[in-house]
């Protein structure tokens, strides 16, 4: 019900859209215990919405993103390093933005929810041994699992600055603190040991993909209306 409520709210903003901005922006995402991840460009559509009014829009968009890696929680133990990845996610956000608007100055408080999906997801069998080695107490470790993809949600909040160089150009940086989740499920087994080998079974049925971490990004904004103190507009396409 959530997911299909958030395509439909995405939906009509497309519908609704006429945008008198656009621009060129680059959005990197530090994962919690995960590896430094990249966009695919040009595959990232952000800041696509309306004003509801001068003070406040309400924006939605998506990127493609390359992720490096990916921890994993609500297993039996804990990992420092990610266990999921590399793999291509597709991440869809909702949100309202608050807009304070100075002369050649925007400065935008935002939050809301977002979607995302991993794909051609692979496990990170080293991380993954290692971790097995650790938490068992033993000197080596081999195993070989089955998963369950499956879509995730989550929610952020952040802000955005954003300096008019000119009339119709301006600079902005993003910052945004991501919480989500997806299920991941795990099946199979390991085998491993000290001096004799054993093999233990594995059922994680409440496997999850950590979606927590800092998202930011940096661009150039090309405004057909004027600077922030224009006249009310349409939202911006960022890519």
């Amino acid at each position: 019900m959530r997911k299909n409520s958030i395509l439909a709210i995405i939906m009509l903003i497309a519908g609704t859209v006429q945008a008198q901005q656009f621009g060129l922006s680059f959005s990197y995402f530090i994962p919690k215990n995960g590896y430094f991840s990249t966009p695919i460009s040009p595959f990232s559509i952000r800041g696509l919405g309306f004003d509801i009014n001068r003070f406040v829009a309400l924006e939605t968009g998506a990127s493609l993103y390359r992720m490096s890696g990916l921890n994993m929680k609500d297993l039996p133990f804990e990992s420092k390093d990610p266990l999921i990845g590399p793999n291509f996610t597709i991440f869809v956000p909702v949100e309202l933005v608050f807009q304070l608007k100075g002369q050649s100055v925007e400065f935008d408080i935002k939050g809301g929810v977002f979607g995302f999906h991993g794909f051609g997801q692979r496990i990170n069998y080293g991380n993954f041994d290692r971790a097995i080695r650790s938490y068992e107490g033993w000197l080596v470790a081999n195993s070989d699992l089955n998963f369950k993809n499956k879509p995730g949600w989550g929610y952020h909040g952040g802000a955005e600055l954003t300096v008019y160089v000119t009339d119709q150009v301006g600079v902005s940086i993003e910052t945004n603190y991501l919480v989500g989740e997806s299920k991941f499920p795990l099946k199979g087994s390991y085998t491993g040991g000290n001096t004799t080998l054993e093999t233990k079974p594995v059922d994680y049925a409440d496997a999850k993909i950590d979606f927590t971490g800092l998202e930011f990004s940096i661009g150039l904004i090309f405004n057909s209306g004027g600077g922030p103190s224009a006249p009310k507009k349409m939202k911006r396409r960022r890519r």
